[in-house]
């Protein structure tokens, strides 16, 4: 991989993976290891949070997907009250699952964390009344400072965020305006500001927009899988973006020699 220039990543999300969805994911992602390095899973990849969801996402997961997968919860994956079931479930697969942690594949940085609801600019909500919005917003802040913690250990020349909900207004627009302070929070945009990556990665806003760009410029993408199969019909349902490639850490490296070697 030392010669490669660029990277390709595989970024989807919202999967909503059911109890009847056996055999249904494996055809939409087989075509991803000849298209991509690394696929990135971004959310609500079960509909409930159970575990027999989990255990199929893993079994469709494993037949189909031969590159390494990295992934962060969504708000669906919470609805049963045992996220760490569904990481755990996944991680057994060698899916690296991150809630305010960083992973390095290929010499790519990767700060993952669901993220969470407030708005976006002037109408982001604010820690002010009673005591349920103030409990509220500071659930916003702690996602941001997770993603802003990961942010500050990466160290290589391409960074990614991984998020389930979005930074920026831009890539709900298209969904009902009443719902907009539910799609993300731009308490998410701050520390992509102040830890400039490559790419963001975001799903949850099923009728938003493709893409958009942070008030730095970083840009920002939604793949949301039923976004990303209404307007690309007949097409494998994520997103592949290159970027490039850099030498992998040292950290990195010391980890790789460290694998028993067949």
């Amino acid at each position: 991989m030392a010669d490669k220039q660029t990277t390709r990543l595989a970024a989807v999300g919202d999967l909503h993976v059911r109890k009847t969805s056996q055999g249904q994911l494996q055809p939409l992602l087989a075509a991803v290891n000849d298209e991509a390095d690394m696929l990135l899973l971004c959310g609500d990849l079960t509909d409930y949070g159970l575990e027999e969801e989990a255990l199929i996402l893993a079994s469709e997961l494993k037949a189909a997907v031969r590159v390494p997968i990295v992934a962060v919860l969504g708000n669906h994956d919470y609805e049963a009250g045992h996220p760490e079931v569904v990481s755990r479930i996944l991680t057994d697969i060698g899916v690296r699952v991150l809630n305010g942690e960083t992973c390095e594949i290929e010499g790519i940085g990767i700060a993952g964390a669901k993220g969470f609801a407030g708005g976006f600019g002037r109408a982001t909500l604010g820690a002010w009344g009673e005591p349920a919005v103030k409990r509220f917003v500071q659930e916003a802040l702690d996602e941001a400072i997770k993603l802003e913690a990961a942010l500050a250990r990466l160290r290589t020349q391409s960074r990614v965020a991984l998020l389930h909900y979005s930074p920026i207004r831009a890539t709900v627009e298209g969904e009902p305006l009443e719902i907009f302070a539910f799609l993300g929070s731009s308490r998410l945009e701050e520390p992509l500001n102040r830890h400039p990556v490559s790419v963001v990665f975001h799903g949850h806003a099923h009728s938003g927009a493709l893409e958009g760009r942070t008030s730095s410029g970083t840009p920002v993408y939604n793949v949301a899988m039923p976004l990303m199969l209404r307007t690309f019909p007949g097409r494998a349902p994520y997103r592949i973006v290159e970027v490039p490639s850099s030498p992998p850490s040292e950290t990195e490296a010391l980890m790789s020699a460290a694998q028993p070697r067949p």
